[in-house]
């Protein structure tokens, strides 16, 4: 019995000790073995692994894409001098743990912190050179890239690659807001004014035309109606030429008949004439002898 006691005490402690030697790295985390604070080893490969207990320590990171969310919009300028407000998001992993563990220890918030700075640096640098048109959505893939590319040569100096930089949505302030209606209500009165000055001119233009059609139809018309009634005539005179040589005495008649038609056309018409004339020849004697 005294043997026993003493065995399962070696026991014990042997699986203390064992307990502390063995430990587990899951697929997603990277293990750093260090060594008086001294980085010694660095897993990767997930499983059981060996260190030496109580002399040395394992601490864990995380290997997965990770997300860092803007706790605030930041506040930016445009070449314009509008202030805008940036949300973004930054995609960041660590590939190179030793370093990153030289670079910012277990504190992430550091990495996390210097990761969210570069960016929003870079993007008031980059926002400082474009109007609000172009950071809203003209050129944002290309200001995105430009921001990824920059983060992440920074990234590299502590271990971290930077998957990917993204805006999520891109506010104007009220005062910008202001402004930016202000400018398109002139723009677009501006605009209108324009579109008015044409249309005048294209009508007063198009009335210019309109007018010298109808003068040169008018003038077409009358000079048609001219040339028409000089034909008539000339065709009346030739006709009338013809009847007076053909018979003076009925022609005679026919166009006294017309002067009496002419003359008495109304019940109110009054002639004084002598009895004598010529002009009542054929009321007196039809046949026109003036007897």
């Amino acid at each position: 019995m005294n043997r026993i006691l003493p065995t399962l005490a070696v026991i014990l402690v042997v699986l203390f000790v064992l307990s502390l030697s063995f430990f587990t790295v899951d697929q997603r985390q990277s293990a750093v073995i260090f060594q008086f604070s001294e980085a010694k080893r660095v897993i990767k490969t997930p499983g059981f692994n060996f260190k030496v207990p109580l002399l040395q320590e394992v601490r864990y990171f995380d290997n997965r894409i990770q997300t860092i969310d803007a706790q605030s919009p930041a506040r930016i300028q445009t070449i314009e001098k509008m202030n805008v407000k940036a949300d973004s998001f930054i995609k960041w992993q660590i590939i190179d743990v030793e370093r990153y563990y030289k670079a910012v220890g277990v504190n992430e918030a550091k990495a996390i912190d210097r990761l969210r700075n570069t960016v929003n640096n870079m993007l008031r640098d980059e926002f400082g050179k474009r109007t609000v048109q172009d950071v809203i959505s003209g050129k944002r893939d290309e200001v995105m890239a430009k921001v990824r590319a920059v983060a992440d040569a920074d990234a590299a100096r502590i271990g971290v690659k930077v998957i990917d930089v993204r805006i999520k949505r891109v506010e104007l302030e009220d005062s910008t807001l202001t402004s930016v209606y202000e400018r398109m209500q002139s723009e677009r009165k501006a605009v209108a004014n324009q579109l008015r000055a044409e249309g005048s001119a294209e009508a007063e233009k198009i009335k210019a035309d309109a007018d010298r059609q109808r003068e040169v139809i008018l003038a077409d018309a009358y000079n048609t109606a001219q040339q028409l009634k000089g034909e008539g005539d000339g065709k009346a005179a030739a006709i009338y030429a013809d009847a007076y040589g053909r018979n003076p005495e009925f022609y005679a008649f026919y166009k006294s008949l017309d002067a009496y038609k002419q003359s008495f056309s109304k019940k109110s018409d009054v002639l004084v004439v002598d009895p004598s004339s010529d002009f009542f020849k054929y009321m007196k004697n039809p046949k026109g002898n003036g007897k």
